[in-house]
């Protein structure tokens, strides 16, 4: 099955880029190769971007501590599992103190490091970081792999507590997912929302179809459109065919 996943939220959208900058900045961190390790330092600089609104520590912490008062309020449901639900709400717990011991505007470590910012400001040039461009950088890109990874693991450690807030706010999202099965008519789907609020859609269907949905919804409708997606060579277009698909609609 191939799946799409839809914010419908501006915070939803706000996570979702956040995860897929992280998940970019872990995974060339954990690599040897220098170019994976200049990956990993715009990778950075993108969390510094993706992350730095003033607002978003105090968002992410009255999220946390909304599911928090949610979730405490199942304690002693029989039909739900305590120990999932206590190690829920310590994961909870633990993200939110690592959260608060957060000081100071978010990066500021990294924006008064003046060596990093030069390579910031020229990373946005095309070949700007080029060894003539930046020799002490291209110095750092010959050091020992462990040496560079030690350098990127310092400077990514005090930006990696939104990550987690992130990560335990969309596991409960999509871990409160209701799945319907629907068939879309020539390519397309239309259902009214009745004023029901959702903050993320995911639709998934045969991963041999090679077709890509298209969503918009509000509180009103949802509409959903199955496309050939074009590639330069090829133009997009509607499908033409029934499609099976499923949809999840996932909630707090």
């Amino acid at each position: 099955m191939t799946s799409f996943e839809f914010p419908i939220t501006e915070r939803t959208r706000t996570l979702l880029r956040l995860e897929q900058v992280y998940q970019r900045l872990v995974f060339f961190i954990s690599q040897d190769e220098v170019n994976c390790h200049h990956a990993a330092l715009m990778a950075l600089f993108e969390v510094l971007e993706s992350a730095g609104r003033t607002e978003l520590k105090s968002e992410l912490l009255q999220e946390l501590e909304r599911q928090k008062l949610a979730l405490e309020s199942l304690r002693d449901n029989p039909v739900i599992a305590q120990d999932a639900l206590d190690s829920v709400l310590d994961e909870i717990e633990h993200t939110a103190a690592s959260l608060l011991e957060i000081s100071g505007k978010f990066g500021q470590h990294l924006r008064e490091n003046e060596w990093l910012m030069a390579i910031k400001q020229r990373s946005v040039i095309p070949g700007g970081t080029c060894q003539f461009d930046l020799p002490s950088y291209y110095l750092w890109l010959q050091r020992d792999s462990e040496a560079r990874r030690v350098d990127l693991l310092r400077w990514a450690a005090p930006l990696m507590p939104t990550a987690r807030a992130a990560t335990v706010l969309l596991k409960l999202l999509r871990d409160s997912g209701k799945a319907y099965q629907y068939v879309a008519r020539r390519g397309a789907f239309q259902q009214m929302s009745g004023g029901k609020v959702v903050q993320l859609i995911r639709v998934s269907y045969d991963a041999s179809l090679q077709i890509v949905p298209e969503v918009s919804a509000n509180k009103y409708a949802l509409n959903v459109r199955f496309i050939y997606a074009g590639t330069g060579e090829v133009r997009a277009r509607q499908v033409e065919e029934d499609v099976d698909f499923t949809l999840t609609y996932c909630k707090f």
